[in-house]
């Protein structure tokens, strides 16, 4: 599960990791936002402690029972090896680490009676842990 944190370490968003079977998505994408996502990152970027950033950034850092988790937060500025994708009106800035594990990758927001979170529904993942917090590649 990924949290967006402010710099207060306030939980803004969460995220779950889906592995995808044989999914074909554009190949000059790194990531493709559905227009759920779109509108999430639109609300999140909306608020006051928003001001400032640029967009979100999408890292990946070793964690939980099958090694990677998906970090976001928000995003100053793009490094030199960041990728940069815009969408919609929104801007994701993809870590220069985390790039080979998200390309084809669609970014959705899922809301339901129990949770509101982003997924990611990466076809590179070759397994994931029963949470959906972590993934192997």
């Amino acid at each position: 599960m990924i949290r967006v944190k402010t710099m207060a370490t306030k939980t803004i968003a969460s995220a779950t990791v889906r592995a995808v079977k044989k999914r074909v998505l554009p190949s000059r994408t790194a990531l493709v936002l559905t227009s759920n996502a779109v509108n999430k990152v639109k609300e999140i970027m909306s608020k006051e402690e928003a001001k400032g950033f640029i967009g979100l950034k999408v890292g990946v850092r070793q964690r939980g029972c099958n090694g990677l988790s998906y970090t976001l937060d928000y995003a100053k500025s793009k490094e030199k090896l960041d990728e940069e994708v815009k969408q919609d009106g929104v801007t994701i800035i993809i870590d220069k680490k985390a790039q080979l594990t998200l390309l084809g990758t669609e970014m959705d927001f899922v809301e339901n009676k129990l949770s509101a979170e982003f997924v990611f529904n990466n076809p590179n993942i070759k397994g994931t842990c029963g949470c959906g917090e972590s993934f192997s590649i």
